[in-house]
């Protein structure tokens, strides 16, 4: 599937900043007031390419020594030992059940809700979105739908407007071609001038259940949540799809239920829920709390989950209904968006790492977070040195332990993850399926898993090296989105017509 860069002025509007300012400036950073209020989050945003270059010249040379120093191994293993407790912890925690969806006739018990999309050059699939977002089964009342065009070049523009004298739920803004902050520019346009108690994000691709918002606000009873993920599946994995078959999807189908028991897993132990952008709702008070969306990063979603735990908000988890979206089909559209997946996730670390060293968080999210730091980035980042190191003296990888840990993490991840999907699935159809030959089906789709979810280590490895070294390089790349093409049969016709 092909890509389409956003342009750097809708993606990204930096505040400038010296890149050089002196390695001693992050230990000042460490003074910094957290009463400071949104500033305090503000604060380590900027310097992100020397801080990068700081950590990798520590892991690298930090891995080094470890073949090189005699008690290295003792140190490895120690880590392993943190590292797999807290892993037992994870595997053996039991997530909380879901509470019953939201019943009655009393419309103004319903709270306010306010659905948002961004999009741009997005023909293709807005128009299903739009549909089926203003035909919930909720209050209609009791909900809006903002639609956010970003300076579209193709009919998206065209489509919204005429949809909009359809739907009074539907509220189109368009954006100028010299607005800046890329998707997060785009929702804190609206948010502030919203009546939503609370916000749902959706990607332009999206394909949500009529009874989603029945069955996602009562997690938003307890109230410390600020945010709920929705679990997050991929259309083309669904059985009876002409891609069904495709190694990538197939990879995403797989790395997605490792995601939603990883989610589940980490809040049940107290660790940290994180959004992922499509289908992330969110409560309005948390987000004034946080300062809105963040401009200055590339992963929206990503950033937003450390600003609400580190002002001390809870992120929940939704197993079902999920949030369908188109996923990619090829490699190279897989490494455009894994890059910037890493590059948005590290920059949340350089970003907030002061904050994580006070224990904002507390002492749970914040051992969780480094613990996912190490598995997420540090082993990648360190398996070149590592490997490179192991040839040189003959030797086993130093931190074969570690990653052999997060490799089974994954493998049980996967297998728990696509069988808590699949009893969802069944029950939804009003059966039960044999056990026996499901577990090999589900033990072989893990290890397809596992291979697939081997493309991390390159991507994290690259993405590290070079916003260490190289000056930045902001640029939001955007996957396509194609849909089907007879959604658009009546609006060719009008424009033809038209012309």
């Amino acid at each position: 599937m092909p890509v389409s860069p956003w342009s750097d002025e809708n993606a990204y509007n930096p505040t400038p900043y010296e890149e050089t300012d002196p390695i001693g400036s992050l230990i000042t950073d460490l003074s910094y007031s957290p009463e400071a209020g949104d500033q305090s989050l503000n604060r380590g945003i900027a310097g992100r390419r020397r801080k990068a270059a700081l950590v990798l010249t520590a892991i690298w040379s930090g891995t080094i020594a470890l073949h090189l120093l005699s008690w290295g191994s003792w140190l490895v293993l120690t880590l392993s030992t943190l590292l797999g407790i807290h892993i037992l912890r994870i595997v053996w925690a039991r997530p909380t059940a879901l509470p019953e969806p939201l019943t009655g006739d009393d419309e103004s018990a319903y709270p306010y809700v306010s659905l948002m999309v961004a999009a741009k050059n997005e023909e293709a699939v807005i128009g299903e979105l739009v549909k089926s977002l203003c035909n919930l089964d909720y209050p209609a009342c009791r909900y809006d739908l903002w639609v956010i065009d970003d300076n579209s070049t193709d009919r998206t523009p065209i489509v919204l407007d005429k949809l909009a004298e359809e739907y009074q739920q539907l509220k189109v803004i368009h954006r100028s071609a010299n607005a800046g902050g890329g998707k997060s520019g785009a929702l804190n346009q609206v948010w502030p001038v919203s009546n939503g108690e609370i916000f749902a994000v959706f990607d332009a691709d999206a394909q949500v259940n009529r009874d989603m918002l029945r069955r996602v606000l009562p997690l938003f009873q307890r109230e410390r949540v600020g945010a709920v993920q929705l679990r997050k599946a991929i259309v083309q994995s669904e059985l009876g799809h002409p891609l069904s078959r495709n190694f990538w999807i197939q990879g995403q189908m797989a790395e997605m239920a490792l995601d939603s028991y990883l989610q589940q897993q980490r809040i049940a132990i107290g660790g940290v829920g994180e959004l992922r952008g499509n289908g992330q709702f969110v409560r309005r008070t948390a987000l004034e709390d946080c300062g809105g969306w963040n401009e200055e990063t590339i992963t929206d979603d990503l950033d937003l989950t450390f600003r609400l735990h580190l002002k001390r908000w809870e992120i929940d988890f939704m197993l079902a209904p999920p949030v369908r979206e188109e996923g990619v089909t090829r490699a190279v559209a897989l490494w455009h968006q894994r890059n910037r997946w890493a590059e948005g996730g590290y920059q949340r670390y350089l970003d907030y790492w002061r904050l994580l060293a006070r224990n904002r968080m507390g002492f749970r999210k914040t051992f969780d977070v480094l613990a996912f730091w190490l598995i997420q980035y540090g082993i990648p980042t360190a398996a070149v040195p590592d490997f490179l190191m192991a040839i040189v003296r003959n030797r086993p990888p130093m931190l074969a332990p570690l990653t052999g840990l997060s490799v089974m993490m994954s493998l049980v991840g996967f297998m728990v993850g696509m069988g808590r999907v699949r009893r969802w699935e069944g029950k939804k159809l009003g059966r039960q399926a044999e056990t026996s030959p499901l577990f090999w089906l589900t033990l072989l789709k893990s290890l397809r898993g596992v291979i697939y979810m081997f493309h991390w280590l390159p991507v994290v490895s690259g993405t590290t090296a070079r916003i260490s070294f190289r000056p930045k390089r902001l640029k939001w790349v955007k996957t396509v989105h194609h849909g089907t093409s007879e959604v658009w049969m009546d609006m060719t016709e009008e424009s033809e017509k038209t012309a």
